[in-house]
């Protein structure tokens, strides 16, 4: 069978850069392995991605000059070459180290010479040959060769027909599994008979790499090249099958995707028939809104990006609403969108003046804030933290604020917050993931500048979860937060404009770090008259309404309300003054509902029959009467508190015991006043003798509740002072301050509480260190009426003013008996 050149329609094999297909192939009368007349040395034609096999005729496309000037030669000669391939395809000028040594002589049939100045040829293999030795490089690479052939055992030799009938069903299957191999070549295989010929058409024909083809030429044992060759076939019938699986499941998904785009198309044009509208309508109704909204070119492009994610995705699909709540949460969010402020400074004040009794730095803080604002008219909010024991109203005050400037309040508490995630949100990707609560309560207020309090900052907890108060760090940060960016919401929102209003009841477990981004402004507990007008102004009319009473039906005098405060709180806010207050209108209320007699105006007596018995006894914090008593003043979290400091001595070897569950400040302060005593014993009035043998034993009444810091030590020198002398203390005194070896008194802070804390407990007389008289003249002088206070700069003063000189009534024995045995005084001093 002869296939002439002028009926290919397969590709061309180029020389330099294309890849062989299927070549022609041609059974001409030749016998297979006959070397016939063929030259000693021959002309070498380099070829890359082609190896040509014996009886195989394939088309090259020639390029080189080189490779030109040798097929010009060879075609007007005897029109012999040799055919190697190239072991790297890439190497433009191949020497004979960069070609296979084992190659094909070809013969060349047919010579083209193209528009383009390429040269095509048709040559026909005839016999393998292997390269001796270079005879020449120019113009053209000539080696001395020598002929090799193929043996193959009879044909009658059972495996071998058996095996070339599996070569040739494998084949056809091969060749039925690639649509680009045409029906003529499986027509050809079945009339091969010659096996040699049967596999170099195959060989040929193989689509597997340049390497594994020469392997197959190089082989000369036909049992073995064939076996090879049927290895080769069943890896490529393999990954044809894979082929043809994945390009029939393509289609099959081709055919679904068009199947459900046209019955989407169909429930389209029904919706919109019947007004139902579609997914498609509701993302062009989100799309023509994002265009409304006042967001950055970078947000309005991730939005619509998002909407174009969207429109990819089956609305059944489950990734589809969670999308869809991202883009509706995304343009519910108001981008630069403020409210504007009241700048009537004078309409403010008197809000701030109504809702807040007190506080004088506190409003004038923010009529300040305001006065900045109102000239620049944008202002990067403050960061204001609210300081102070609780129930003094400090979340009521930033609810007042938000009233002040027309803007919109929103309140956060950070109470037990331990997942940064509630600050930052979770990432959209994750299952119920949601955004932060900063951007969240944003998003409810509906404007971008909001008054935003958050509450107790000092409780924020920290875990395996994430440190919440370092991820507030960003939020609180007036130089950073105009780029705050939420996991959820994965873009930039702008925070400036928000004004952070904080709270918290203690500094020391808020982080250094996000205390440093705040301005801490204090507020300090109310004094008695405070609370008078505060439980006037709002706590009884809040409760009276709240309990379906009116203003006719129950009041209060001032007397009836002092005495609540004197005798039933101890607190240095209101909260437990307005639950005893609705306590009393609740009595009054059930009165009214039973029809029983009851005094409408609340007097004294009213409150005692109301509320019972008193809470708290005055008497106790007023008379002293036995030496080694001292009051002092002590600051906590909920206010100021007097402190007692007690001291007691007995006969012993001069040990001492302290007791009250006291820390290690206070501790040290009673080491260092017992110290100063024994160190000035004779300047003072005291026998050194006592100290070795008398037990000390000092104690801070409520043993169960920790007590610690600087503030004790000159009351706890004064109490021992008053019980080694058998003295009485001042009544109606109290002091605070620390104390050192020298002498002297240090200032202590929490002035202003310790104050109000005096005052509830009936204090007249303070001592205080010198250095705390600046605090002092920052407090009202209506919180120091009646109050006297000695300012003291050593504790010689303290004792001055503290210790009245007089014997209590019962003093304990302090003389020191001499016995037989032992040294008397002076015989102790001698020895």
């Amino acid at each position: 069978m002869n296939i002439k050149p002028e009926q290919n329609f397969f590709p061309i094999a180029d020389l330099d850069n294309s890849e062989e297909l299927l070549p022609l192939i041609e059974d001409d009368k030749d016998e297979e392995g006959q070397e016939g007349n063929y030259p000693e040395n021959l002309p070498v034609l380099p070829v890359r991605n082609t190896v040509l096999f014996p009886g195989v005729i394939i088309p090259i496309t020639i390029g080189r000059k080189r490779s030109i000037r040798l097929v010009k030669k060879a075609y007007r000669g005897n029109k012999i070459i040799g055919v190697l391939a190239q072991e790297n395809a890439g190497t433009e000028d191949p020497i004979i180290d960069d070609l296979y040594k084992i190659g094909t002589v070809a013969k060349i049939l047919k010579m083209l010479v193209l528009p383009d100045g390429n040269t095509t040829i048709i040559i026909r293999g005839k016999v393998k040959f292997e390269i001796d030795h270079i005879v020449s490089g120019e113009p053209f690479l000539t080696a001395k060769v020598k002929y090799l052939s193929e043996s193959f055992p009879k044909v009658k030799d059972k495996k071998l027909k058996v095996l070339i009938n599996t070569l040739k069903e494998q084949a056809t299957k091969m060749f039925k599994l690639n649509p680009e191999v045409p029906q003529e070549a499986q027509i050809a295989i079945k009339n091969i008979e010659q096996p040699v010929f049967l596999t170099n058409f195959l060989s040929s024909n193989l689509n597997t790499k340049v390497a594994d083809k020469q392997k197959l030429l190089e082989i000369n044992n036909g049992v073995k090249k064939t076996e090879l060759l049927l290895k080769y076939i069943m890896k490529e019938i393999q990954l044809l099958e894979i082929k043809y699986e994945i390009q029939n499941k393509a289609v099959f998904d081709i055919d679904k995707q068009q199947r459900d785009f046209f019955l989407r198309q169909q429930m389209k044009v029904l919706q919109d028939e019947l007004g139902d509208g579609s997914a498609d309508q509701e993302l062009d109704k989100l799309r023509a809104r994002g265009k409304k909204k006042k967001w950055t070119e970078a947000v309005a492009k991730h939005f619509n990006k998002e909407l174009d994610k969207l429109l990819r995705i089956h609305p059944h699909s489950p990734e589809y609403p969670v999308s869809m709540n991202y883009v509706e949460f995304m343009i519910d969010m108001p981008w630069n969108e403020y409210s504007k402020d009241k700048f009537n400074l004078n309409h403010a004040q008197k809000i701030l003046e109504a809702d807040h009794h007190g506080l004088e730095k506190v409003k004038e803080r923010i009529i300040e804030y305001l006065s900045v604002l109102k000239l620049k008219n944008n202002m990067k909010a403050p960061i204001v933290c609210f300081y102070g024991p609780p129930g003094v109203g400090k979340t009521s005050l930033g609810k007042s604020i938000a009233r002040a400037l027309g803007r919109q309040c929103v309140r956060m508490s950070l109470g037990g917050v331990r997942d940064e995630a509630e600050i930052r949100g979770h990432r959209k990707t994750y299952i119920g993931a949601m955004p932060g609560s900063i951007i969240k309560n944003i998003k409810k207020s509906k404007y971008s500048n909001p008054v935003f309090i958050l509450d107790e900052i000092d409780k924020i907890g920290t875990d395996f979860r994430g440190d919440p108060a370092s991820a507030l760090l960003e939020a609180l940060d007036p130089e950073q937060n105009e780029s705050f960016v939420d996991n959820y919401l994965e873009v930039d929102y702008d925070l400036s404009r928000v004004l952070f209003i904080t709270t918290a009841n203690s500094l020391d477990t808020i982080p250094h770090a996000l205390k440093d981004r705040m301005e801490i402004i204090e507020i300090n507990g109310y004094t008695p008259e405070e609370k008078i007008q505060i439980a006037k102004k709002h706590l009884i009319p809040k409760q009276r309404t709240e309990n379906g009473l009116n203003a006719k039906d129950i009041k209060f005098t001032p007397q009836a309300i002092n005495r609540i405060i004197q005798d039933y709180t101890r607190e240095s806010g209101v909260r437990q003054l307005e639950r005893k207050v609705a306590g009393v209108i609740r009595k009054v209320a059930k009165s009214k509902v039973l029809e029983e007699k009851h005094n409408k105006t609340i007097q004294p007596i009213d409150v005692l029959k109301h509320l019972g018995a008193p809470i708290y006894d005055n008497e106790l914090y007023e008379k002293i009467n036995v030496a080694g008593v001292a009051t002092g003043l002590a600051w906590t979290q909920f206010g100021g508190e007097i402190l007692f400091i007690e001291s007691t001595l007995f006969r012993g070897k001069g040990k001492l015991t302290l007791s009250g569950k006291l820390g290690d400040v206070m501790k040290e302060s009673a080491t260092a006043a017992l110290s100063y005593l024994r160190a000035n014993a004779e300047t003072i009035g005291i026998d050194h003798r006592v100290f070795d043998n008398f037990d000390l034993h000092i104690h801070v009444p409520s043993g169960a509740v920790p007590k610690d810091g600087p503030s004790a030590g000159i009351t706890i020198f004064t109490s021992l002072a008053s019980v080694f002398t058998q003295t009485k203390i001042k009544d109606k005194l109290a002091m605070t301050g620390e104390i050192t070896l020298r002498g002297k008194v240090l200032p202590v802070g929490g002035i202003k509480e310790k104050i109000l804390a005096a005052k509830r407990a009936g204090i007249k007389e303070l001592i205080l260190c010198a250095q705390n008289k600046k605090d002092v003249d920052e407090i009202k002088p209506d919180y120091i009426k009646n109050l006297k206070i000695h300012y003291v700069e050593n504790v010689d003063e303290v004792l001055e003013l503290a210790l009245t000189g007089e014997k209590v009534e019962k003093p304990v024995d302090l003389s020191v008996k001499v016995e037989d045995k032992k040294l008397g005084y002076e015989e102790a001093l001698v020895e």
